[in-house]
């Protein structure tokens, strides 16, 4: 992303830094995440969001999307995908989003996280985990820095017979999250970028 330029001139909906005076940028521009989520009825979309701030609490730029309308992973310093678990595989978009962009997630940091079972109870999350192994094992490029399963949400009026018979449930551990989002920074901040240099680092002149 160029420096200096806002959203609308830089065409790609993320505003740059400009520079106070001239046109260097004083700071090299910070470096960008995408965080992308599959989400059927959005308990994974807030779940995203959380990561998304608290990455930017710790410095990084992030650029927040829905993995069906994300663009490539092109350009950016590293990538989170999160996805719920459907029936035992992630959501659909998050699938196509790994089959068009799974060379390039190869060649950069990533960080994977799905939304299992109504209980945060290990032999479920376990199941899940495996669930999304399965998928990931299909594309033997990539290879996360982080990857974690958490306990998903159950809203009976959401979902078909008979499913919808079952009872509500949020087994969503924030806590937990923060400290997943807190390890994509650490693990993030010492790895390198597609151009090799070090996605963490800030150039400040």
């Amino acid at each position: 992303m160029r420096c200096g330029l806002s959203a609308a001139q830089n065409g790609d909906g993320r505003d740059a830094r400009a520079a106070s005076g001239g046109d260097d940028c004083i700071m090299s521009q910070l470096p960008t995440l995408l965080v992308a989520y599959a989400s059927k009825h959005g308990s994974t979309r807030e779940v995203a969001d959380a990561v998304a701030i608290r990455l930017r609490e710790h410095g990084w730029d992030v650029d927040l999307r829905d993995a069906g309308d994300a663009p490539t992973p092109d350009g950016y310093d590293g990538v989170v995908l999160g996805t719920a678990l459907y029936m035992g595989r992630p959501h659909s978009d998050a699938r196509r989003f790994l089959r068009r962009h799974h060379a390039a997630l190869a060649t950069m940091p990533v960080a994977i996280f799905a939304m299992g079972p109504g209980k945060a109870e290990e032999h479920d999350l376990a199941g899940s985990r495996d669930q999304l192994d399965k998928t990931l094992g299909r594309y033997d490029d990539v290879a996360p820095d982080i990857e974690e399963v958490f306990g998903g949400v159950i809203d009976p009026a959401t979902l078909r017979f008979p499913f919808n018979h079952m009872p509500a449930a949020d087994a969503r551990d924030w806590d937990a999250i923060q400290t997943f989002a807190d390890g994509v920074h650490e693990a993030f901040a010492g790895d390198r970028s597609p151009s090799g240099e070090a996605v963490g680092g800030v150039d400040e002149r």
